[in-house]
Order: structure tokens, then C-alpha cells, then sequence
């Protein structure tokens, strides 16, 4: 594995591990946001196909033991509820994933930047939308076939599904919950195509293997920590650290 990493340089695998432990301990305290972090942050030095893969493995693991940390049976219970958005997300997130190395690096940069920066700029102007009891099913298929899109092409299906959650008002333990049933889902889904489509081989899985570790120990002290701090302030922070990769990765993304 250390040696498929050695065209990387162990500078760069250096940041790379650091950048697993920063977003596994944003994803303990906030439920999300490892893969912004990882693929903004990977981005940031490395082709955008390496830093896709490095983010899947991770993802894959840290979601699914969100997902199950109230139990097997309530995660259940969040599928039987979200089963149609979870449903269209991974329908598109597989259709997407498999045009990824066709779309040319400067765009793959703007989109995953585009994504960031409209999210967290949402999110710190306070502005929350509110979803109606009559318009459920449409944004059901509006949101679940973006967050599907965006998570086959970049890695990241975070932003809408937080933004779907939230708008539907659903409370804070239920809300991390479901966003690790959803985003463990997709991860499952994004993993199984990417070995496919050929990203997750290599230099990119080994370099996902790498990462998993520091990712786990990170997303441990984010999970110790949370109770002891004053989540909605930090979670103000880590948006704005998030809108900078996301100016920096549409920097990318017009000026490669």
C-alpha cells in the first residue's frame, strides 16, 4: 500500500492523514461534512479522481457506524420514513459515478465548489427553508435525484440531504441518524461503482485504506467532545472553513 502512495510524496501523504482526522472529527460532532472536508481538502493537492477515492472508504465505514449507533432497529425506522429519497439518490448517485472520469477536472473542481460554497452560504445567513406536509413528495424527487447526482460526480451528497432534513424541521438525534442511513447508504452504492468505473484501484484505494484509520480515530474524539461544546458555534466555524475550500475549489475549477 505505502508503495502504490509513493508517486504522492510523503508530504503530501502527511496532509492528506491530516485531512482524514479533521473531517472524522467534524463528522463525530456535526453527523456530516467528512466528505466536503476530504474531498475539498484532498482536492486542494491531488487529481480529483484520487481525491474522490481517498474519501470513499472513510465515508463507507464512519457512516455506517453513525447509522447504527442507536441500534439497527432505528435505523430501520429512518429508512421506512426517507425510503423515497434514499431510493432516488442511489438510482442516480450509480447512473452518475460512471461518468466521473469522463467529465474534465476543471468542472468536477466548480461543481464540488459550487455545491460548498451555495450550501454553507445558506447555512450562514440563517436562512432555512421549510418543506409543507403537500410538497413532500416533490421534494422528495427533486432533492434525492440532486443529492444522487452530485454524490456519483464529486463524492458529496451531504449538502442537499442536510438541507432536506433540516427543512423538514426533523430533531437533532433522529437528524444524525438519518444522515448517517442516508449517506452510509450512498456510500455502500458510491464504493460498489467506483470499483467499477476503475477510481477506487490503485494508488486511490490504497489511499482510502490509508486514510480510514485517522478518519476512525478522529470521528472518536469528535463523538467524546460533543457534549462539551456549543455545537451550533463550532458547527458556524466549520461552515466557514467550508466556504473557503469552496472558493478555493471554484478557483480550481475556472483557473486549473
Amino acid at each position: 500500500m505505502l508503495e502504490e502512495l509513493g508517486h504522492i510524496g510523503p508530504l503530501s501523504t502527511f496532509v492528506a492523514l491530516a485531512f482524514g482526522f479533521l473531517a472524522g472529527l467534524v463528522k463525530g460532532m456535526t453527523g456530516f461534512a467528512l466528505p466536503m472536508i476530504l474531498v475539498s481538502g484532498l482536492g486542494s493537492f491531488l487529481a480529483p479522481e484520487l481525491a474522490l477515492a481517498g474519501m470513499i472508504i472513510p465515508a463507507l465505514i464512519t457512516n455506517v457506524w453513525q447509522a447504527l449507533r442507536q441500534g439497527a432497529k432505528a435505523a430501520l425506522a429512518s429508512v421506512r420514513v426517507h425510503w423515497r429519497y434514499l431510493g432516488l439518490m442511489l438510482l442516480w448517485l450509480t447512473i452518475a459515478s460512471q461518468f466521473v472520469l469522463a467529465i474534465p477536472a476543471g468542472l468536477l473542481f466548480l461543481i464540488l465548489g459550487l455545491t460548498v460554497t451555495f450550501f454553507t452560504s445558506l447555512q450562514l445567513a440563517g436562512w432555512q427553508p421549510k418543506i409543507a406536509p403537500d410538497n413532500r413528495l416533490k421534494a422528495e424527487l427533486g432533492i434525492g435525484s440532486l443529492a444522487g447526482v452530485l454524490g456519483g460526480l464529486t463524492g458529496t451528497w451531504g449538502p442537499p440531504t442536510v438541507m432536506y432534513l433540516t427543512a423538514l424541521s426533523v430533531p437533532k438525534r433522529d437528524h444524525v441518524r438519518i444522515q448517517g442511513v442516508v449517506y452510509g447508504s450512498g456510500a455502500v452504492m458510491l464504493t460498489l461503482a467506483h470499483l467499477r468505473s476503475g477510481v477506487l484501484s490503485g494508488p486511490g484505494l490504497s489511499l482510502s485504506l490509508a486514510i480510514l484509520p485517522v478518519a476512525l480515530l478522529g470521528m472518536a474524539a469528535g463523538m467524546a467532545i460533543q457534549d462539551r461544546l456549543d455545537q451550533k458555534r463550532f458547527q458556524q466555524v466549520v461552515l466557514v472553513v467550508l466556504a473557503v475550500a469552496g472558493l478555493n475549489l471554484i478557483r480550481r475549477g475556472l483557473m486549473p
